[in-house]
């Protein structure tokens, strides 16, 4: 009986829908697996399809062409280790979320998840049938138990596996982003090895889908919780993980634990690789944004040429006669030091002559938000104009703050076709404006050093679609707003836990006003980078018509 068990673990960015890519990357990683003498090659969870399919996967034209896939690469991967993958599996009409695992040109195992997810970002009851608990799969004379992603949170599963002969746990995850959440898996993974006694090795993905980021972080768990190793976060990688026999069954043997950088850098690294991997897979190549000399743009434009490069950045400024000279001036000294393109595009005599297309209609009337929203979709019109012209993805630069409240005009500033800080609080705004000045990595395509000179980040935020207009004029200063966000969105809470935190009640009322009535916005916005588990699209759904205040 052999006494090592070496596992390649393949922590890859597959694509939605592109199953003949993603099998081409399954029979890579594969082939790396056989040149080490691996016994078995894992991909993570529905690597074949990509994740999260959503819908998708339901289209019997969809899952059937994956199944096909996966039964070509287990003919293509015949001779050599055992390959485990997983993708869609339909039995007896049933649609599952499944692992299989090839070995000698055909499917010799299949894994159907038990525990479907149906909260956040995920719906899966309403995708997939709940497979049974079942036992162990043999690669060789090894049994290996694979409880599937959100299987492998929950102690029966485990249990089960443990019970029914499992002599170590591979778990094969597709687990998106938010801040702090490795600390989350990392206490769930503890538990399993502390209650089965078994070696734990969790496998995610990597890579950016929609609104979704998989960050990695790859890691393996010693009986007791003793941390193996940790594979990097948000990069590929394909490492080989070997398993020793020993008096008191498997052990993993220690390998490199890769430091875990902070929130700040993870946060700007998810938002970097979503916008990354949202253009790459779309096909974008260049981007565009409006850069209006204010934190918000500056850190888009940022995030932007960190992500793609300058060469493929556009920035345009789009001035009116409120336009201050040091917006001006902020809006190309960042243009400057991000080495980007950068167009000087006045609006106002777009503005003139619109304003007297509607005179006569607009007869006898006062000037109000009507004439500050011209401002805003005449230069969402232009940006828009520019993004067709030369096919450049239009950005759109609004923070979590301004979406929430509706602090955003739409088919103006809302424009666009993603939105990397839409989860990003105005407050974090700031600081990430601050963290990206003073750090560089070399995930970054962008310059190193002072990036978005202090005068952008310190001045008092403001629109500029009226004479010394700032955002403190239509809504709480941004420390407040936030906290009062933080409690009604993030935590869920009610008007009288904002009190009881200390705010006043006619502020914290005001905002939920503003939460609900700017639903449509939200339902009407650009796609962005989830980095909370309360983020504006799947996390939260709310209806658009919605009279209902909290009274108490």
């Amino acid at each position: 009986m052999a006494d090592r068990f070496r596992i390649t673990l393949a922590q890859l960015n597959p694509t939605v829908g592109d199953i003949e890519g993603n099998a081409a990357k399954a029979a890579a990683a594969w082939q790396q697996g056989r040149a080490a003498q691996a016994d078995l090659v894992a991909l993570p969870e529905m690597f074949i399809t990509g994740y999260n399919t959503q819908d998708l996967v339901m289209k019997p034209v969809f899952h059937r062409a994956a199944m096909q896939a996966v039964q070509a690469l287990a003919e293509d991967c015949a001779e050599g280790p055992a390959l485990a993958i997983g993708g869609p599996w339909v039995e007896e009409d049933k649609l599952y979320n499944a692992y299989l695992i090839l070995k000698g040109g055909k499917i010799v195992s299949k894994v159907l998840k038990h525990h479907l997810p149906n909260e956040t970002v995920f719906d899966e009851v309403r995708l997939y049938d709940a497979g049974p608990m079942g036992g162990p799969y043999a690669v060789g004379n090894v049994r290996v138990g694979s409880p599937i992603c959100e299987d492998g949170w929950h102690e029966d599963v485990a249990e089960t596996l443990e019970e029914t002969g499992a002599e170590f746990l591979l778990i094969p995850n597709g687990s998106p982003y938010f801040r702090d959440k490795y600390d989350i898996r990392l206490n769930h993974m503890v538990a399993r090895t502390v209650e089965t006694g078994l070696p734990v090795i969790y496998l995610n993905m990597v890579g950016g889908q929609d609104d979704q980021v998989f960050d990695g972080a790859t890691f393996g768990l010693n009986p007791g919780g003793e941390l193996a190793f940790r594979m990097p976060v948000f990069d590929e990688a394909v490492q080989n993980i070997d398993l020793m026999r020993t008096d008191d069954g498997w052990r993993i043997d220690l390998a490199e634990v890769v430091p875990q950088p902070d929130a700040w850098e993870q946060d700007y690294r998810a938002m970097v690789q979503s916008l990354r991997d949202y253009m790459a897979k779309t096909g974008f190549k260049k981007a565009v944004l409006g850069l209006s000399g204010g934190v918000d743009s500056a850190l888009v434009a940022t995030i932007a040429v960190d992500a793609i490069g300058a060469n493929n950045v556009r920035c345009v400024m789009l001035p009116s006669e409120y336009t201050s000279q040091s917006s001006l001036d902020d809006a190309e000294a960042v243009a400057k030091a991000l080495g980007v393109h950068y167009d000087f595009v006045p609006i106002s005599e777009g503005r003139t002559a619109v304003t007297n297309t509607l005179a006569p209609l607009f007869a006898g009337r006062e000037e109000d938000l009507t004439e500050e929203n011209v401002q805003s979709r005449l230069r969402g019109l232009l940006l828009m104009a520019i993004s067709n012209k030369f096919g450049e993805m239009l950005l759109t630069t609004g923070n979590k703050s301004e979406v929430a409240v509706g602090y955003a005009t739409i088919y103006g500033d809302m424009n666009g076709g993603y939105n990397p800080i839409k989860d990003l609080y105005k407050t974090r705004v700031f600081e990430t404006c601050r963290w990206r000045n003073a750090n560089h990595r070399d995930w970054m395509m962008g310059p190193e050093g002072e990036v978005i000179r202090p005068s952008v980040i310190d001045k008092p935020p403001s629109a500029e679609l009226r004479e010394d207009q700032k955002d403190s004029d239509s809504l709480p200063d941004y420390p407040v707003l936030d906290a009062i966000l933080d409690v009604l969105v993030d935590q869920d809470g009610s008007i009288a836990d904002c009190v009881a935190a200390g705010f006043d009640e006619g502020d914290a009322r005001r905002v939920e006003h503003l939460i609900y009535i700017s639903e449509y916005k939200r339902f009407q916005s650009a796609p962005g980078t989830r980095l909370t588990p309360r983020a504006f699209w799947l996390d939260r759904r709310y209806p658009i018509v919605n009279r209902w205040r909290d009274q108490n």
